[in-house]
């Protein structure tokens, strides 16, 4: 008698699986985070995105849209993007990131630049021939004056006029070199 009453419940009832809700609603405001990057975009940036006529016309009616009518005009972009296989998705991502990065690139070489000058400021000669050897057009002197100039100000507790030339000095040297190579 109790090998039949474990061989049926061994078996038992089998249970459709349904998705996790949490992993469900985090999919959801994920495609609704892209459709808001996706309405923030230009007219010009949006056709590189690989987008189908319905959703492209959704995303335009958006941006003419405010506060509670905008929030369903997401929805129901994000609405759309739901049945979109996972390449597709995918794809649109991609074309964000692409559109992003040259904002990130110059924000990186901006920072980069910055290092510089303060390093020049600081005194560091090594870093000043490595900007003369990497661009031809680089002058040592006016540089050196301009540092100096920097540093009697920072010492005067003058405004930093030398230290912004200095920068915009570097800037246009990468900037033309850049340009050239």
């Amino acid at each position: 008698m109790m090998d039949e009453y474990d061989s049926e419940f061994d078996e038992g009832p089998v249970y459709a699986e349904r998705p996790n809700k949490t992993a469900i609603k985090r999919e959801m405001l994920a495609l609704r985070e892209l459709g808001r990057e996706l309405v923030a975009l230009g007219d010009a940036k949006l056709a590189e995105v690989p987008l189908d006529e319905r959703l492209r016309d959704a995303i335009v009616l958006a941006r003419k849209l405010k506060k509670a009518a905008l929030r369903r005009q997401l929805i129901y972009i994000e609405k759309l993007m739901r049945p979109l296989e996972e390449e597709e998705v995918d794809a649109i991502r991609r074309a964000l990131t692409r559109i992003h990065q040259p904002h990130r690139d110059e924000v990186e070489r901006l920072h980069r630049l910055e290092e510089w000058r303060d390093r020049l400021i600081a005194g560091d000669d090594a870093l000043l021939n490595e900007i003369v050897a990497r661009y031809p057009a680089a002058e040592r002197q006016h540089i050196r004056q301009l540092v100096r100039n920097a540093g009697r100000e920072a010492a005067k507790n003058k405004p930093p006029k030398s230290s912004r030339v200095l920068f915009q000095y570097l800037a246009s040297l990468d900037r033309d070199y850049s340009a050239h190579s």
